[in-house]
This record gives C-alpha cells, structure tokens and sequence, in this order.
C-alpha cells in the first residue's frame, strides 16, 4: 500500500474476542535501587508509567499501565558472593528469614514502587517467583548451579514454598495495603538457560513437579481464605505450551493438555480453587521469522481455544535472535525498537488472542529490556532516567485501551473495495486492531512500519463519529501527541514509522 492508494478498514463492534484485562511491566531488579532514589525523581517515573493525567495541551503524562508485576525474591542478595550471582543488581532479598521469621522491611524499594503504582490508580497486582526461598532450594542457592532439569526445591518443601507465598500475600495487604490479584510460583520452568545458572535467580521444572506445586499452592490459599489466583507456568517459549519443544523436552511441553485435559489426571488443574483456566507465558524466541510471528501464536490460540483455556503473555524484550533490529545488546530510545516491540503487541493481541501484555522490565539499562534508560554505575548512589519511544508506542495500547477492554473485528478493503484477507495485518506496512472500552468509547491503534506514508480511512459502518488522534513516532515530542480530530469514512495519512492511536469521542 503506497500513500497514493487509499485502502479502507472497517471495524465491526459486533465481532468480539477477547477481553483484555491489563497491560504492565515488572520492577525486576531495578526498582529495588531506584524505589529509594529522591522523591521527585520517584515520581516522575511512576507518572511515566503509570499517570492517567494529561498536560495542557491533553498530551498524556504517562502509559497507564495498569498491571505491575512484583518479584518476590528468594534471598540471594543476603548470601552475597556466595549467591554465584556475579551482579548484586540481580539479586534479591527475601522477606523469610533463616529462623523462620518474616522481616518486612525487606525489598524496600520494590515495595516503594508498589505503593506509587497504587496511588497512580493500578489496582492488579501480581507477585512472581524466579525461585523458592534459598533455605527450601535443593543447593541452597536461589539459581540452578550444579543441577539438573528438575526441580530446585527439596522434596519435602513444596508445603513450605506454598506456605510463604500465602504468608507473603497476607503481608502485603497487611503492612502496604496491597493486594496481590495473582501469583506465579514458577517462572521459565521450561527454559534450559534456567538448567544452567548462575546469572540470576532462576530454577528449571517439569510439568509433574509444577502440578505438585500448584495443587499444594491452592490448597494452601483455600485453607487461608486467600482469593489471590494462581497463574503458570510463565512459559520461555509459546512452543512449549501447545507442543514439545525440541530444547526443552516433552517432560515440559504440551502444556495446554497437561494442565487443563481431563484426560491427563495426575497433572489435572482444571478444578482446583484459585487455579484459574489460564496460562500464562513469555514472547521470546518467537518473534521471527516473521511467518513465525504469526503462525506459532495461531497454533498456540487452537490449542487453547480446544481446551477452553485462556492467555495472558506476561514478560517480553528484545532478545539475540531479534536481528532486525540488531538484537538485545545496546538500549535504543528510538522508533526502531519501539515500532518492532508494538508489531510483537499487535500479534500477541491479535493472533494469540492475549487478555494481557506485559513488558519485562520497567527500567533497565544499555540492553534493549527496559521501557526507561538508567544512568548509575553503583546500587547505593542515585542516577537519572530517561524515557524512550519504546515507552510512549506501549501507551498507545496501555494508555487507551483499559482493564475490560473487548477485542473487536477489523477488516481490509483495497481501492476496489474488496476484502483483503488478514490484510489488517501488513507486518511491513500497516498493522491494526480495534477495541470497546467499557466505556463505550472505541479505540483504534494502527503501526505503520513502512518507512514511507500510507494513505487509509477508518470505517464504523455509517456511524457519525468522531476520532481523536494521539502518535508517537520519532518526530521530537510526538510521544503520545495529540494530532487531530477525524471524521468516520475520512482519509487520513500515517507518517513513515509511526503508530497512532484513535479514541471515539
């Protein structure tokens, strides 16, 4: 499609797919160091990340995130060195002390970031673990060094682990107010980086042992009252959900009918109380080739629509095999990677059928994981951030498009007026998804990833309709900016790399 040809999308509020619940991110690992910097630095980027508030000239101030996903660590900053995790950046502290005490003064500045989050109007709130407290783990450490594919928890412990995830979630709520909506006891399970150690936390897990954890977890949550969910398996790898993954093994693949075919009973979760029919799992590694893109979150979603299971992707960055835009190393504040992560959204969204997307890291610092920049070499000293054009293209979803959002149909129509198929889809050109907010207000959010204009008109049958405009794109200040009111059925103009989200009035 060149700016000369005008193509038309129509969308159709009474085709519905999913709800979508959230968008977020994580405080992985920095927010333990930047939830004690001063407060107005603190609070500039709570307001990046989560205000709802506009400027003067109604230019939004921050994403409106509304998910924040809290590690809740297992005690490798308290070992120190004798972690063997290199970096005290990833390290975390651990609330359960080795005499069994609970000390909740730990992951201060974590917590810190809860409560600015909350200020800010998130209300979900979900607690994930990289691995069990260290005094449960089978080495002693909180990564896998020295082990196998299995399980780095002792055997007798899985009514321990559960036993501190419930006394976790009750001290939140107790000593901070918050309330964690969800918990993930496992994350990555399935991942053989997890086998190896020891850069960061980390554990690996079959489906067998998984299920042990999640039975002994909602057991223990029904028995306390607790109405928090708990989510799994935080797959590396949608692979691993609906097949065997060649790198992983079938002990953990399959996951979709391991977990929630009846077929499958020692391994069954599809009954249990706070285990919701659910899987939650990660964007990496399947990104490209670009018909992978697509294809693997199509097979992926029939899976799941079989079994009558639902999706959330929780945790994505740019990562090695990401060579268009030159893979994870080096942050990139610019519309390249911006534009390449909002194609990942709209698949997700759109092919994977995903009721909620989550960024991996809130802030990182020179790779390409964090939706802000941070400048500081020491823990203990403060330092600055910058935000990126990453953060602004996740608000063009998170910032529009809120918690009990439906999904609805968008089609192609070329000059002709024929109907292009999946051609709201062009993943060089022009990529759409539209969307009701509860509300009642529509809102539509078209990529352009074409490094040339393009040239389309957006359709809600003869309705009388009004858009208003909001883009981001590498233009200085266009970072959310408002850029127009549009007519139904009027010709518009998307700039060359740009993304632009349009809100019914």
């Amino acid at each position: 499609m060149n700016a000369q040809q005008v193509s038309t999308f129509k969308i159709d509020p009474t085709e519905k797919y999913q709800t979508i619940e959230h968008f977020g991110a994580s405080d992985c690992w920095s927010m333990q160091a930047v939830g004690l910097w001063s407060e107005p630095k603190t609070k500039q980027i709570a307001d990046w990340l989560f205000s709802l508030e506009t400027g003067k000239n109604g230019q939004p101030k921050g994403i409106g995130l509304s998910m924040w996903r809290f590690n809740i660590g297992a005690g490798s900053t308290e070992q120190g060195n004798e972690s063997q995790i290199g970096s005290p950046w990833m390290r975390t502290e651990c609330f359960l002390q080795s005499d069994g005490s609970y000390n909740w003064e730990k992951q201060k500045g974590q917590r810190n970031f809860l409560k600015l989050a909350k200020e800010r109007g998130v209300n979900k709130f979900l607690g994930f673990f990289n691995s069990p407290p260290v005094y449960f783990t089978q080495n002693g450490l909180a990564t896998n060094t020295g082990r196998g594919g299995t399980f780095n928890l002792k055997p007798d412990c899985y009514d321990d682990f559960a036993l501190f995830m419930s006394n976790v979630a009750e001290g939140l709520e107790k000593h901070d107010g918050i309330h964690l909506d969800y918990i993930c006891p496992v994350n990555e399970p399935d991942g053989h980086w997890n086998w190896i150690g020891p850069k960061q936390e980390g554990t690996p897990a079959t489906n067998r042992e998984i299920a042990h954890l999640i039975k002994e977890t909602s057991k223990q949550f029904a028995s306390r009252g607790l109405s928090t969910q708990i989510l799994l398996p935080e797959s590396f790898d949608y692979n691993c959900i609906f097949r065997v993954h060649p790198l992983s093994g079938p002990a953990r693949g399959n996951q979709v009918q391991t977990f929630f075919s009846g077929d499958s009973t020692d391994t069954y979760l599809g009954n249990l109380p706070n285990v919701p029919r659910r899987l939650v799992g990660h964007s990496y590694w399947t990104t490209t080739p670009l018909s992978d893109l697509k294809n693997i979150r199509r097979m992926m979603n029939d899976s799941l629509q079989k079994y009558k299971v639902g999706f959330w992707e929780t945790e994505v960055c740019i990562m090695g095999n990401d060579i268009e835009i030159g893979g994870g190393g080096g942050y990139d504040r610019t519309m390249k990677t911006a534009l390449y992560v909002a194609r990942i959204i709209h698949h997700d969204l759109v092919y994977a059928n995903a009721g909620s997307w989550q960024w991996w890291r809130a802030i990182g610092g020179d790779y390409k994981d964090g939706l802000l920049r941070m400048f500081t070499d020491r823990m203990n000293e403060e330092g600055d951030v910058v935000d990126s054009k990453l953060l602004w293209c996740l608000g063009n979803y998170s910032r529009f498009i809120r918690p009990g959002a439906t999904r609805i149909g968008v089609h192609a129509y070329d000059k002709n007026g024929q109907e292009v198929a999946d051609g709201a889809t062009d993943q060089q050109g022009v990529m759409t998804s539209a969307y009701k907010n509860s509300d009642g207000t529509t809102v539509v959010v078209m990529i352009n990833y074409a490094n040339h204009p393009n040239k389309a008109r957006l359709s809600v049958g003869k309705a009388k309709m009004d858009w208003k405009a909001y883009r981001t794109s590498d233009v200085a200040g266009e970072d959310l900016l408002p850029v127009g009111q549009f007519k139904n059925n009027q010709n518009i103009i998307f700039p060359a790399r740009s993304i632009t989200t349009f809100v019914s009035e």
